[in-house]
Parts: structure tokens; sequence; C-alpha cells
């Protein structure tokens, strides 16, 4: 089983909707795949709960985050699932850290604003503090370009902002109207518009993580 975590700081940067359409890819692979929600606005449940697809069978939630009931359901999921993957919340270090002291990989999105970029290295220290902790390698970490508009000078810019960190950056994923589509269908972008310039974005990060996984 491989546990992967989304995290950042900072509000709005597409964790949620990474991490439930990462969900829909790895599903689409044939994996087994449990989502567990510890944002305490629980995004990913309202999201679930708006439909009948995919993560209406395998979103879990973590009650306030909760870092002991987190470690907990992971513990629980462990032997069941194929991945686990756990969207925390913003501004919640504790629970963040602890996502880090279990997870194999750490996804930390940014957006391209500085704010969004000035709140990375926050997350970006959790990760590497849970790395001390463990006397490990682990969690990988790497970086995704989030909520991207390529034609701005901002967009551009965004990937090799994030390589200037020292991280690895995997593919990016654009802001687009299907994304926001899918959310309030209560489906994964893999459900409700397959084939799509949205979707197949996903599916690339989602093959750049399992592959990152398989090594």
């Amino acid at each position: 089983m491989a546990i992967v975590a989304v995290a950042g700081r900072k509000g709005g940067i597409g964790k949620s909707t990474i991490a439930g359409n990462l969900a829909g890819e790895f599903a689409a692979m044939g994996k087994t795949v449990v989502l567990l929600d510890a944002d305490p606005q629980h995004s990913l449940v309202a999201w679930a709960s708006a439909g009948e697809g995919l993560l209406s069978t395998c979103v879990e939630k973590v009650n306030d985050g909760n870092p002991g009931e987190l470690r907990a359901k992971v513990r629980a999921f462990e032997k069941h699932a194929d991945i686990v993957l756990i969207d925390t919340p913003p501004g919640m270090p504790d629970t963040t850290l602890h996502a880090a002291l279990v997870a194999d990989l750490m996804l930390l999105p940014c957006g391209p604003s500085p704010l969004d970029l000035h709140a990375l290295k926050d997350a970006l220290a959790l990760s590497l503090k849970a790395r001390a902790q463990r006397r490990s390698k682990k969690p990988r970490i790497r970086l995704v370009p989030s909520r991207v508009l390529l034609h701005t000078n901002l967009g551009r810019g965004l990937s090799n902002s994030l390589e200037a960190m020292g991280k690895k950056v995997l593919p990016a994923i654009g802001q687009r109207v299907v994304v926001a589509e899918a959310v309030a269908s209560g489906l994964t972008v893999c459900e409700f518009a397959p084939g799509s310039a949205a979707q197949q974005e996903f599916e690339k990060l989602a093959k750049a993580v399992d592959k990152l996984l398989r090594r």
C-alpha cells in the first residue's frame, strides 16, 4: 500500500481538487483507493455527497482533522487499499505533520501567486521536519503547479519558480471550468468529462505519481 498526502498551508490552492481527481485516475487504473478528508471544512465529503460516483464510495471523514484519528484510519485501511490519499487542512500544522509522518509521498500544490509561493515554504518545512523525525528519506516530496493559467506571465513562470526551491516538479493542473462542473455533479473529472483537457492533466499527474511510487 502507498500513502500519499496532499498538503499546503494556504487554502484555495487546489488540494481537495487534486486529491479527489487523483482518486478517480487511480481507480481507473484498477487500484483500490481510500480518500481521507482531514480538512474540518470537509470539502471532499460535500463533493462526494453531491453525486453517486466514485467519491461516494471511497471518501472517509477524519473528524476535525484529528491527528490520532487520522493515523488510526490509515492503519485500518492499509491492508485493504492499494493507495490511501490524505487531503490535509490549511492552517493546521499538527494534522499536516502527522500526515507527513505516515506518508510515502507528499504532494505540495502551489498556485501562481507570490503569496502561494510564500505559503509553500511552510508546507515544505513541515515535510522536511517529518523526514527528520522519521530519520528517513520519506516522505518523498514533489511540488505540483496548480490552478495554472498558462497564458499568463505568472502561470508560465510558476514551474521555474518551483524548481528554484530545489524539489522536483510534477505535471501542472490548469484552472478549467470543467473541474468545477464535475465537483457540482459529485463526480471526478475522469467520470464527468473523460478525454477532456482537464482529465488528461489529472491522468498525466496520476501516472507520474504512480511511477514515483513504484521506484
